[in-house]
């Protein structure tokens, strides 16, 4: 994808210091005056997650919470030039348990892992056509096929992602602009840490690689791994007396 630009390329991550991420943009071969822009909360973090990238990286204020601020965000960023690849990574994990007890919890969780790709997303879009290129990178999950009791408020979040980042897919269709949305399976790392690993999962390192694999191609969506798309089949068809007897 970006070694036939000709020219430096120009990233948009939001969640600037997400795992997977600059996992994703460590993988991505690209020309080394090329210009990442590192969205998130924590300037001082994202300049750290920075300097481990091979290219010029920019911190951008930006939090997922504030719906109202982020048109204007986006507004912002293209004003700097075109961007080539957006890729939505803003995400949190919160245990059940807590939003059982708290549910301003649960509330906080979907707005971040949902509502905050809407809105970012819709105004990326926007932008993108008009430039008539350009990739949206949608980081979804597993967890959005069906929900578990384990974690249901979570994959909740995740199915609403989902199912918008595969109506943006069909809204983009013809314009030039393309949606790669993303499904890993369990992913070990900083938010993954002190859960047991569930089978087939993989890395952010991992999907990180798939993913840059992917944008070189035209595929519109991505199972890490790839053979986790035939194991969701499956548990579309488990019963629910059993689907509940299951622990995560």
């Amino acid at each position: 994808m970006f070694d036939n630009l000709g020219r430096p390329a120009r990233i948009l991550l939001l969640g600037g210091t997400s795992e997977i991420g600059l996992a994703i943009l460590a993988a991505l071969r690209m020309p080394s005056d090329s210009e990442i822009l590192l969205a998130g909360r924590d300037e001082q973090r994202l300049a750290a997650a920075g300097k481990e990238l091979p290219y010029p990286c920019t911190p951008v204020i930006f939090d997922a919470l504030a719906t109202q601020s982020h048109h204007e965000l986006i507004e912002q960023v293209f004003a700097g030039g075109p961007v080539d690849l957006a890729i939505a990574a803003t995400g949190v994990l919160i245990a059940q348990q807590e939003l059982d007890r708290d549910p301003a919890l649960a509330a906080r969780m979907i707005d971040t892992n949902f509502t905050s790709h809407v809105t970012t997303l819709l105004a990326v879009a926007s932008k993108m056509r008009a430039q008539r290129r350009g990739t949206i990178v949608v980081l979804s999950s597993i967890a959005a096929i069906r929900p578990r009791k384990a974690n249901f408020v979570y994959g909740a979040a995740k199915a609403g992602q989902d199912a918008f980042a595969r109506g943006l897919t069909d809204a983009l269709a013809d314009s030039g602009v393309r949606v790669l949305l993303v499904r890993p399976g369990f992913v070990t790392g900083r938010m993954t840490a002190g859960m047991s690993a569930a089978p087939l999962s993989s890395t952010p390192a991992q999907v990180g690689a798939a993913v840059a694999e992917a944008l070189e191609g035209r595929s519109t969506q991505l199972w890490i791994p790839r053979s986790l798309g035939a194991a969701a089949a499956v548990l579309r068809l488990v019963p629910r007396p059993l689907w509940r007897r299951m622990r995560r």
